[in-house]
């Protein structure tokens, strides 16, 4: 197996866009924690499939690249893999990602903090209302989309308020306020 995994790494590095991509997918599939700093370092590729693949392969390989994860977060000055770690993270799912997440809707890139919502969402943990909540005044449309679609994932009935309150704000806009009145729904108001 240590073969197979140390090839998978080097083929990480391959000039060919679809290995590195198959690497990723396998080094996962693997679920071998070796393969966790690579593919970390894989976000840093320029394709953005190979980028996709390694935070889903983290996604699978699951609780052991919960720490690499948020270290390679604090690390990120740029911001450039934040997005694909906190998807990886999501996708692991474990309630102990919260706090990071939670931190991680005050990023200064607004993609980030739209994947940051929606994984709170998924992950549904109440802790994840409040913040949520105040995400609702975010400036970008997206982020509020992702967030009034979280706040309908946790269905905490004391979102309903905070939703109703953004979806009055929303005049004119339509799409924001179906996505309010879905989200609405189900909480079951």
């Amino acid at each position: 197996m240590a073969n197979e995994i140390d090839t998978l790494i080097k083929n990480l590095k391959d000039d060919d866009v679809e290995t590195r991509k198959e690497a990723a997918e396998e080094i996962g599939k693997s679920g071998d924690s070796n393969g966790i700093e690579p593919l970390i370092e894989a976000f840093n590729d320029e394709s953005p499939a190979v980028r996709f693949q390694a935070a889903k392969s983290l996604g699978e390989i699951g609780n052991p690249a919960i720490d690499p994860l948020i270290e390679a977060l604090k690390n990120d000055n740029e911001g450039k893999i934040k997005k694909y770690i906190t998807l990886a993270l999501k996708d692991i799912g474990d309630v102990s990602v919260v706090d990071t997440l939670i931190d991680v809707l005050n990023d200064d890139d607004f993609a980030v903090r739209k994947f940051a919502a929606k994984a709170l969402g998924e992950i549904g943990d109440k802790k994840a209302l409040e913040p949520l909540v105040e995400s609702l005044t975010d400036e970008d449309w997206g982020v509020k989309v992702a967030t009034l679609k979280a706040l309908g994932d946790l269905g905490d009935e004391r979102a309903i308020d905070p939703i109703k309150k953004a979806r009055r704000a929303a005049t004119g806009d339509k799409d924001l306020k179906k996505v309010a009145n879905k989200a609405l729904k189900k909480i079951g108001k």
